[in-house]
């Protein structure tokens, strides 16, 4: 049985209707399927050919279109690289390496010298935040600049809603529904992205390995700007204890709280433009 779906036929069917929603990308877009170790990446690409590269990488359960909504206005200023992540509800291979690896940090290596990009600025969400925080402390010389929003990887994750997600996933399509309100807030549920969201939780298998914390060591290293965005009302991830560390490892960082929001940020913020616009990136001493 696949890593990633319950069934072979409701994998087809996710990654039929994931290529139906596509073919609505909101601006001009060419797919590319460049060779990684793993095997074949996905990704999605916009945006002048001339412009700076921006790679993009989504959270567990998502897929390219997690930045959809954002890629309108990032693709005006950078050459937008939408990525697949390897193991997870996308086009990309179903190989689901394990996160205390380096092995995600050898597949972006890949990804990134079959696309012929030296280096970029580089934004994610939740576990695709702790994919881009990890690539940026093995690879500083690769990373301009670092956008995580939500990050996995510097606050503990929160439990009692893993109980929860997994009692209402047994109650159907409501339950499913109450899901996505219950990690993402009202506004995830409400959307128009909700029934494909449901589609896919229907049929994926979701990890639940402990994810792994970075040490302060770590954080203290990295010397490029970066901006975090943080839902206070995150129930996945502590998002206080985030922030603590933050500030007391990386206190270059940018840290913005946003009090309204929950775990799903959208790339949309307009924190996320200000700071990629920002003049010539420089490096903490």
């Amino acid at each position: 049985m696949s890593v990633v779906y319950k069934t072979e036929a409701g994998g087809h069917e996710v990654e039929r209707r994931y290529r139906e929603l596509l073919e609505h990308w909101p601006v001009p877009s060419e797919h590319r399927r460049v060779p990684t170790r793993d095997g074949e990446t996905f990704v999605v690409v916009s945006g002048p050919e001339s412009a700076p590269p921006l790679v993009l990488l989504h959270g567990a359960g998502g897929n390219a279109l997690t930045w959809a909504s954002a890629v309108p206005s990032l693709a005006r200023h950078f050459r937008v690289y939408v990525v697949d992540v390897i193991g997870e509800p996308g086009l990309s291979a179903p190989s689901r390496p394990a996160l205390e690896t380096e092995e995600h940090v050898l597949w972006l290596d890949d990804v990134m010298d079959a696309l012929g990009l030296v280096s970029v600025s580089l934004a994610g969400v939740s576990l695709g935040g702790r994919l881009a925080l990890d690539y940026a402390t093995r690879r500083p010389d690769r990373v301009d600049r670092l956008v995580l929003l939500n990050p996995a990887g510097i606050g503990k994750r929160k439990t009692a809603i893993l109980f929860k997600l997994v009692f209402l996933g047994m109650l159907g399509d409501w339950g499913m529904r109450r899901n996505l309100m219950a990690a993402g807030g009202a506004e995830l549920a409400d959307s128009t992205a909700a029934e494909f969201v449901m589609l896919v939780f229907k049929h994926f298998k979701p990890r639940f390995e402990q994810i792994p914390l970075f040490d302060d060591d770590t954080l203290r290293g990295l010397r490029i700007p970066i901006l975090v965005l943080l839902g206070a009302r995150d129930t996945m991830i502590d998002a206080n204890g985030t922030q603590r560390r933050l500030e007391h490892a990386v206190p270059h960082a940018e840290v913005v709280v946003l009090p309204e929001a929950g775990h799903f940020i959208g790339g949309e913020a307009p924190q996320v433009l200000d700071f990629l616009l920002a003049q010539e990136p420089k490096r903490a001493r």
